[in-house]
């Protein structure tokens, strides 16, 4: 059993390994305040081995690591929620790069959580544990990789930030590597300058080196032979066959034309060799056809549809497609389109978030698709894929800071962003068709955020930064770099790699570069729409906030919820009260809205002494009646106060049921008020009740 103790931060980061799961190939858990993951890696051969490296990381929250029992029927962790799959996206997307190009075992990663003091996040935890289960086991791992979390709170960056922190943070940047180069980075900001962004990297960067450094006294001298062996002869025919050909592919500036010709290729190569050579075929085709397009791009440093390196392609923006919902947007940018839709809920449409933290509510979602016909394919439509989850999420990091504050806009937020056509970076054409779809709606957002995707192809020291990738690019190129961001800073970002040679000193031309591109693509979002439309649609439901003392909550809702059930009946309103005091009302009909809050102000207002009222006589007495006026007060008009003129009997004038304008003329809080029906008269009433006063008051009055 060995450990490792690591000063990151404010704490230790403890890494033991040897201690549990002693039959994986490889574990480690991972201790950082009283948050504690194991992570384990298992490795195992395959008879038939697949085109790609069948890498499976699995993160699972077992809620009993907070010390709670999970909810619904089965009481048990069910299967993975979002944020689960989120990082175990995270992970995978930290370690992928950094294993031998030819090495197609299958490998799985499992961390889990059993401890969870809700302050220090376990996703840095897994990536470490990956890596370091990793380091151990005796795979081929070409690392260690570390990771760490860097928050920047008044003006000050802080390596891995408790949650408390992050409340208060404008940047959230998780990000990994090994010693030499940056493997992946994700997080969102708001509105940071891209200086602060750089330095933040940096200064992350210079952590991971310390744990990397501590990890590599653990690691093992890796044997192995590569899983799939290629023939030479059948390489060298290959790489020889595609170079005399590959010079004609300028002449097809399109995806679907170069995918043509790409297996035109493949299909004369076929007939070079007999069938049973058709597997290691294809797969030298494919390996030889990415290294020699990337070779040409550099060589020529021009892109296959003609391109620059730093050139976006054409961009289309229409909003307002669809009649019956509440804001929607087409955004189009080249080969690449994205349908965003809007709507506007209530209160009652928020999400409730479970698991190891607190629970809690989202106001704002956003659920990305990606059908198969987006890219020529036909495949089953089935639930969300953790590619689905993982676009959606970044989209929606990159919109959340710059919506408006719930006491401003209370409504609860979904956008639906279908991809109708994929070359490249649909999840930033997502961002911008949801930022046109918001503005659409009338969200009340500052600004537009705009998103985009750079690529980089890098052999040695001589690279190419591309602008706009395609599909194409982003499969042979060694970068996927998103950013989103408004004319102000950057507000989401997120940067796979498939090579350990990305240095920090490639980052600030990256982000030079992806600067330029969001001016231009703002300018082209801005002449389709610039502000928020004047008003919602009229589809979406009315929402009107009253802020009340916490204090008079009971009052408004009334013994056995009486009140509130009367107001809902009457106005036909749906009515929502928090426990800081925010009543939100909602109706399709704005006018249902006001006469809610004209009860509920009715039921919480303080007694003004002089004030006329509205009420209704609910009890007679010998020597006066009560009347139920502002809601639920009540107050005794005296008999002498009923009219102008003396009355015998308080029945002479007024009924049970009777609705009669009273002035206030004396309050005492505890609930005793005293009304006056004559003082609420005008003059013209006073006169008309005096001129039909019975004759006994008259005769009475000349006494």
């Amino acid at each position: 059993m060995q450990k490792i103790e690591i000063p990151i931060g404010e704490k230790k980061l403890v890494i033991e390994e040897g201690l549990m799961a002693k039959q994986a190939h490889g574990s480690a858990l991972i201790r950082y305040g009283d948050t504690v993951v194991l992570a384990t890696a298992v490795s195992s051969k395959k008879e038939e081995y697949p085109d790609f490296f069948p890498l499976t990381c699995d993160y699972k929250e077992h809620v009993s690591a907070a010390g709670k029992i999970p909810g619904g029927f089965f009481k048990r962790e069910g299967r993975p929620t979002e944020r689960e799959t989120l990082i175990s996206r995270l992970t995978d997307r930290s370690i992928r790069p950094v294993f031998p190009d030819d090495y197609r075992d299958a490998v799985q990663i499992i961390s889990q959580v059993f401890s969870a003091d809700q302050e220090n996040d376990p996703d840095i935890l897994s990536i470490i544990g990956a890596s370091a289960s990793l380091t151990v086991s005796g795979i081929p791992f070409l690392g260690p990789v570390g990771a760490v979390k860097v928050g920047y709170i008044d003006d000050k960056f802080i390596i891995n930030p408790t949650a408390t922190q992050m409340a208060n943070s404008s940047l959230e940047l998780t990000i990994a590597g090994t010693d030499r180069a940056l493997t992946m980075m994700e997080g969102w900001a708001k509105e940071i300058s891209e200086d602060i962004f750089v330095e933040a990297v940096k200064i992350g960067f210079d952590n991971i080196k310390t744990v990397v450094s501590h990890l590599k006294q653990w690691k093992k001298e890796i044997h192995y032979e590569p899983s799939v062996v290629i023939p030479e002869e059948i390489n060298d025919l290959v790489k020889e066959f595609i170079l005399s050909q590959i010079s004609d592919v300028y002449n097809y500036p399109g995806k679907q034309e170069r995918n043509e010709f790409y297996n035109k290729i493949f299909e004369e190569l076929k007939q070079k060799v007999s069938e049973d050579s058709y597997k290691p075929l294809k797969i030298s085709y494919e390996t030889n056809l990415n290294q020699i397009i990337r070779n040409l791009i550099l060589e020529k440093k021009q892109r296959l549809d003609g391109r620059k390196s730093d050139e976006i392609r054409e961009i289309e923006c229409i909003t307002g497609l669809l009649p019956r919902t509440h804001g929607s947007a087409l955004f189009t940018r080249g080969q690449t389109q994205c349908l965003s839709s809007l709507t506007l809920g209530t209160s009652i449409d928020e999400q409730r978030i479970e698991g190891l933290y607190p629970e809690s509510t989202k106001k704002f979602m956003l659920h990305y698709n990606f059908p198969s016909f987006s890219v020529g394919e036909a495949v089953p439509l089935r639930g969300p894929s953790r590619r689905e989850i993982g676009h959606g999420a970044l989209a929606e990091r990159s919109l959340a800071n710059i919506l408006p504050k719930e006491d401003a806009f209370p409504y609860t937020i979904r956008i639906v962003a279908n991809i109708l056509e994929s070359n490249g970076s649909s999840s930033m054409a997502t961002v911008c068709a949801s930022s046109l779809a918001l503005m659409d709606g009338g969200v009340p957002i500052p600004r537009h955020v705009a998103g985009i995707a750079l690529g980089m192809i890098k052999e040695e020291q001589d690279y190419i930064i591309l602008t706009d990738i395609a599909g194409e690019e982003d499969h042979c190129g060694d970068m996927d770099f998103k950013f989103a961001g408004t004319e102000k800073g950057i507000t989401g970002f997120q940067m796979d790699v498939k090579t350990t040679d990305f240095s920090f000193e490639i980052l600030p031309q990256v982000v030079n570069q992806a600067r330029k591109a969001h001016k231009e693509i703002l300018q082209v979002m801005n002449t389709a729409i610039s502000k928020p439309r004047n008003e919602i649609s009229p589809f979406a439901p009315k929402i009107v906030n009253l802020r009340i003392d916490p204090s008079k909550i009971g009052m408004v809702i009334g013994p056995g919820g009486k009140n509130i059930r009367r107001i809902i009946e009457e106005t036909g309103a749906q009515i929502d009260i928090d426990d800081s005091g925010i009543v939100s009302i909602s109706s399709p009909d704005l006018i249902n809205c006001q006469k809610a809050v004209d009860k509920i102000n009715e039921i919480i207002e303080e007694p003004e002494v002089g004030r006329i009222y509205t009420g209704t006589v609910i009890k007679i007495l010998p020597f006066g009646a009560v009347v139920k006026f502002s809601g639920e007060k009540e107050g005794l008009v005296h008999i002498s106060e009923i009219a102008p003129y003396r009355v015998s009997k308080v029945e002479d004038v007024l009924q049970l049921g009777s609705e009669i304008k009273v002035r206030l003329i004396e309050s005492d809080q505890p609930g005793k008020n005293s009304l006056s029906r004559k003082q609420a008269l005008t003059k013209e009433e006073t006169e008309q009740e005096k001129s039909k006063a019975p004759a006994s008051s008259n005769f009475h009055k000349k006494i």
